[in-house]
């Protein structure tokens, strides 16, 4: 049976001169047979009104878009089978999948990003830290 691997990478949004803001995801690292459901979890940590989104970058390829929440309906559809579940009382916008494939077999990213009125300031991303 194949195993499906799944490195995970939280990403993080932050718009000037609001408070603090925490994306994490508790898995780092997963396998899951394949047909097997699939989970990844994210929580945040952000009291004002937000965008959600999932990110899935496959081997020697970009960024794609995977599913983003932006209000409306707290289940949302993605790509390729995904799909996610935000829940504001939980603080959570876990990805899942009912069966992974080998080709689901990549490196995954939940973000978030406040939603600020135009007049607040630009967005900016935090430069990631090479080590």
């Amino acid at each position: 049976m194949l195993s499906v691997t799944l490195l995970l990478l939280g990403m993080l949004f932050t718009a000037r001169g609001t408070g603090a803001q925490l994306v994490t995801q508790p898995d780092g690292h997963i396998s899951v047979s394949e047909g097997n459901h699939l989970e990844l979890r994210c929580n945040y940590s952000y009291g004002g009104s937000i965008n959600l989104f999932w990110y899935v970058q496959y081997p020697s390829q970009g960024l794609q878009v995977l599913l983003k929440y932006l209000s409306g309906t707290t289940r949302v559809k993605g790509i390729k089978g995904f799909e996610a579940e935000f829940k504001k009382d939980e603080k959570s916008f876990h990805l899942m999948k009912a069966s992974a494939h080998g080709s689901d077999s990549a490196k995954y990213f939940c973000t978030l990003c406040d939603t600020v009125p135009e007049s607040a300031g630009a967005a900016e991303q935090k430069p990631s830290q090479t080590l």
